[in-house]
């Protein structure tokens, strides 16, 4: 009877023990807004493979790209309601719900994609990450990117005041939107994936856009004029719910936040080593280029920091990191 009873028990335990680790099982809903062939997207595959594989097929991650979740702002309302697992966002939606994120957007904060990724890998720039668990419900792994902000034209810009007037495709966010409007330009909000359409009916005079995007949807079958400025960089950032973070184990946890990390790196360094040969690509088409520094637009750099600077404590921080982790032979 005594070893009956036992073997019930043991039974028992092993069942408890095999509903626990399923009830851990997950899988994960990624979403983005970048198409499927962008460095963004198929980073998310591969760090949904790796996770895979490094919990031995226990989590799974399925990856929505091309805003087929919604766009930022609605996967942000899913995020924080725990409907969505785990994002790769640009920061333009972060800053608008946290200002300090703006001050990444200060216009030649950097001064091309190398010194984006310094400091974004740097401590100041992790700061800005831990105040997204309280100010948005979301916890902040670690950053992406892509290449450096261009102004892509149906007609010429040869200065500053030539942005008179020029309605641009922005990403949707208060930084960029403030910078555009200080050129006397108007902004016009709108989804990546309508931009090509926009151009072609004349719906915008230009775009806001980095290289690599200019070639992925080349959209420079639609205007070919191109002010090469490099005003701004354009972060990206892996968030995890923050009502799902709760229910993760600790080891589960340390697992994502690793993994996801690593594939966050291979978006730095990817969009590092691709720089050069994107713009090689670019000045190869047949379209008109225009040089652009920071005393091209002097004035509306003026307006956007009178702005930014007591919206955006962090900035005088960046500012000092940025200088810091500038290459020797240009300081």
């Amino acid at each position: 009877m005594n070893l009956r009873k036992s073997l019930t028990l043991a039974v028992a335990a092993a069942a408890l023990v095999s509903t626990s680790l399923s009830a851990q099982a997950r899988d994960f809903r990624l979403g983005l807004i970048t198409p499927a062939q962008h460095l963004w997207s198929t980073e998310a595959e591969a760090f949904a493979g790796t996770l895979e594989e490094r919990s031995e097929g226990e989590h799974s991650v399925t990856v929505y790209p091309a805003q087929q979740l919604g766009n930022e702002a609605q996967m942000v309302q899913q995020l924080q309601t725990g409907a969505l697992d785990m994002a790769f966002l640009t920061i333009a939606e972060i800053s608008n719900r946290i200002p300090d994120f703006g001050a990444l957007y200060a216009p030649y904060l950097v001064d091309d994609v190398n010194h984006a990724a310094r400091l974004l890998r740097s401590d100041a720039a992790g700061e800005l990450l831990e105040l997204m668990p309280v100010e948005v419900g979301m916890i902040g792994v670690g950053y992406g990117m892509v290449g450096m902000r261009q102004v892509l034209s149906r007609d010429p810009i040869q200065s500053a005041e030539d942005m008179n007037g020029q309605r641009i495709r922005i990403t949707p966010f208060e930084p960029i939107r403030d910078f555009y409007t200080a050129t006397g330009a108007a902004p016009a909000p709108m989804p990546l994936l309508e931009v090509y359409d926009a151009l072609a009916n004349g719906q915008v005079d230009a775009i806001d856009m980095d290289f690599d995007s200019i070639l992925i949807l080349k959209f420079y079958e639609q205007a070919d004029n191109l002010l090469i400025s490099n005003h701004m960089m354009f972060p990206m950032v892996g968030v995890v719910s923050g009502r799902v973070w709760r229910e993760l184990s600790e080891q589960d946890r340390e697992l994502i936040d690793t993994t996801m990390a690593e594939h966050l790196e291979n978006v730095l360094s990817g969009f590092e080593s691709m720089d050069a040969a994107q713009e090689e690509q670019i000045r190869a088409l047949d379209i008109n280029i225009v040089e652009a520094d920071a005393d091209f637009f002097s004035e509306a750099i003026a307006e956007w920091e009178a702005i930014w600077e007591p919206k955006a404590p962090m900035l005088d921080t960046l500012r000092e990191e940025a200088e810091r982790l500038r290459e020797p032979q240009q300081q």
